[in-house]
């Protein structure tokens, strides 16, 4: 499970790489198939069959208000599925009056509003005003789902989720125990549609080679369910495991009964990988002239094959294709009323790369040694519009997610340059670095190019970390390049960071301070905090002793091996420091509390909360100073609109 509201685009990009190869590639999205089967009038009675089942002792608040109200669900689940997929838009109009849906335990969200907007009697109008219908039902229809994906879980399967299913028995997990006691387990509901779905696909498209893409660890447990399904029924078809779990997390892979389940694990990069392993079946090669794959061999034992051969070139892996794909059935979503928010599940856009890895490779958080990060190659700006005219020819869809982990600003530009030298209108968003080429020229080109909306790493909003954590930027450098996107039109997501090495109560209450006034001046719309987490393949994880900490041993174990526990002497709680930051910026989306103390958001901090050391107009006043000269070079002459 990754997202409902759009492919993951890794078999797209595989499945149009190998055609251009000359092989048959087929691909189908399961994930999205198993969604909407459990959520259809069959699987909702199947549903309650299981909810009827449970003792009265295991009947959750979701489970009683969801055989209460069955009749209402059986009959409108397959119409807000409907609605959601674009399908069936005026049902907005039933859904918006609120006496259309059962309404369960997740709308008890919708009171979070009332205290926020104490004088509106419509809990959303603040959000949606008198217009807005479309998105008001949607976000009220995506709550209904949520209520069911809460039955999902206490009937069927404790571990369900949209995400992130079961994700805990693959994260950084050293043995395969757990995976292997859950796969060994009887099917349930979700285990059984899943298999009825696996075989249909394999009916259907008679493949001769399974590939299957695992992202996330929320990935892995379902994908082994249905390499399971088809070592039972076709023994005979090669099964390979790959993607950015594998890439990450198993590198070191050294589990034998991983093979019981496929017959291949391949690392990085997929294209020659696959090219060299499809020469073997096909007797071309030997097995000792695989490329960055796993095997078991005869004895039982893992092996890594790794014969050197060069990378397939970035420019020469074929433009993607979502052909196969039920692109009319995708689920526009809307989770968070937060205009950025909302582009993760609302919309079905086309994912593509700008460049291979990152320009840039030195964050000492990421994971810089690994091949997806370090290896960085950049297409020509005309051979991405061609992609991009190829793949609006094939989805009708103009909207388009560049998935680069930060895209580089010569590449845009040109990108920019090349979209309006042929006409091409498309919107697109994604990823960068807020650095100092991201002048407010190029910014406003980017945006006349059809950029909606940037996303970047602020992470600790502190110049001494963000020192430390080479991230090459400044905060009041921040502040203008965001400026400069937000004076544009485009919406701007900063991402943030709490509990890296060394940081200390005091840099975690100015790191706020300067998130607050980014806000308040109107460099960001919208913001996450997430808790540092050291990793084996970054610099902090490599080279602790740099960062001031101190590393926990690893358990032993031959499976998953990600992240690494430290010893940090600074001894903040983070823990409570992270609820603060989080309900801070919650409220700073909504424009609430801009104006307060920035330490009445840490009230389960033991002991005082130290006084903000940042002037409370530091950012107004870094926004004033002129420019650099050479920050203020123009864009290259453009047509007016």
């Amino acid at each position: 499970m990754t997202q409902l509201n759009t492919p993951y685009p890794s078999t797209a990009y595989l499945t149009g790489f190998l055609r251009s190869r000359g092989v048959d590639a087929r691909q189908a999205d399961l994930a999205l198939a198993l969604v909407l089967r459990l959520l259809s009038r069959p699987g909702l009675a199947a549903l309650r069959e299981r909810v009827q089942a449970l003792p009265s002792a295991r009947q959750t608040p979701a489970t009683r208000q969801f055989e209460a109200a069955y009749p209402a669900y059986a009959a409108t689940v397959e119409r807000v599925i409907a609605f959601l997929q674009g399908r069936d838009a005026t049902l907005a109009h039933r859904i918006a009056t609120r006496a259309f849906l059962p309404e369960g335990p997740r709308f008890a969200s919708l009171g979070v509003y009332d205290e926020l907007y104490p004088d509106d009697a419509d809990p959303l109008a603040w959000a949606f005003g008198a217009l807005g219908l479309q998105d008001r039902a949607r976000h009220l229809a995506t709550l209904y789902l949520n209520d069911l994906a809460d039955v999902l879980r206490d009937a069927v399967d404790p571990r369900f989720e949209f995400v992130r299913y079961a994700e805990q028995l693959a994260t950084s997990q050293p043995h395969f125990d757990p995976l292997a006691e859950a796969l060994a387990a009887p099917r349930h509901l979700i285990d059984e549609t899943l298999h009825a779905l696996t075989v249909e696909a394999m009916q259907v498209h008679q493949p001769q080679v399974v590939l299957l893409s695992v992202p996330f660890p929320g990935a892995v447990y379902a994908a082994l369910r249905i390499a399971q399904t088809i070592r039972a029924g076709w023994p005979e078809v090669t099964v390979v495991l790959g993607g950015g779990f594998v890439n990450t997390e198993l590198r070191e892979l050294a589990e034998p009964r991983l093979f019981d389940f496929v017959h291949h694990v391949t690392l990085d990069a997929g294209e020659r990988p696959l090219l060299a392993m499809l020469d073997h079946l096909q007797g071309g090669r030997s097995a000792e002239r695989l490329v960055r794959t796993f095997v078991r061999d005869d004895a039982g034992q893992v092996r890594w094959v790794n014969w050197p051969e060069p990378d397939v070139p970035f420019d020469e892996t074929g433009t993607p294709t979502w052909d196969g794909l039920p692109l009319d059935r995708y689920l526009s979503l809307l989770d968070m009323l937060n205009p950025m928010n909302r582009l993760w599940s609302d919309g079905r856009w086309n994912k593509l790369t700008v460049a291979q890895g990152c320009y840039w490779k030195k964050c000492s958080f990421c994971d810089t040694s690994l091949d997806y990060i370090s290896r960085y190659e950049a297409a020509s700006a005309a051979t991405l519009v061609d992609r991009i005219e190829r793949i609006v020819d094939e989805t009708g869809q103009t909207g388009f997610h560049f998935v680069d982990e930060a895209a580089p600003p010569k590449a845009l530009r040109a990108l920019a340059d090349e979209l309006e030298r042929r006409g091409v209108a498309i919107s697109w968003w994604g990823n960068v670095r807020f650095e100092k080429t991201f002048t407010p020229a190029l910014a406003q080109q980017l945006a006349d190019s059809g950029c909606i909306a940037i996303s970047g790493g602020l992470e600790v909003a502190s110049d001494r970390l963000l020192s430390l954590m080479k991230k090459g930027v400044s905060v009041e450098q921040v502040a203008r390049v965001t400026k400069g996107f937000a004076d544009a039109g485009v919406l701007v997501h900063a991402y943030l960071m709490y509990g890296f090495p060394t940081q200390t109560v005091q840099d975690t209450v100015d790191a706020l301070e300067y998130v607050r006034q980014l806000f308040a001046n109107g460099c960001i719309h919208s913001g996450f905090f997430h808790r540092f987490a050291c990793t084996v393949h970054s610099p902090v994880g490599q080279r602790p002793q740099d960062y001031g900490i101190r590393l926990l041993p690893l358990p032993p174990g031959r499976f998953a091996k990600n992240d690494v526990g430290f010893v940090d002497p600074t001894g903040a709680d983070h823990d409570a420091l992270g609820r603060g930051l989080k309900k801070a910026i919650y409220n700073y989306m909504h424009g609430i509390g801009l104006d307060e103390d920035v330490r009445a958001w840490f009230t389960e901090l033991r002991g005082p909360v130290p006084r903000p050391t940042v002037r409370r107009q530091h950012i107004a006043r870094a926004l004033a100073e002129p420019r650099p000269a050479s920050a203020h070079a123009a864009a290259p002459a453009r047509h007016p609109a």
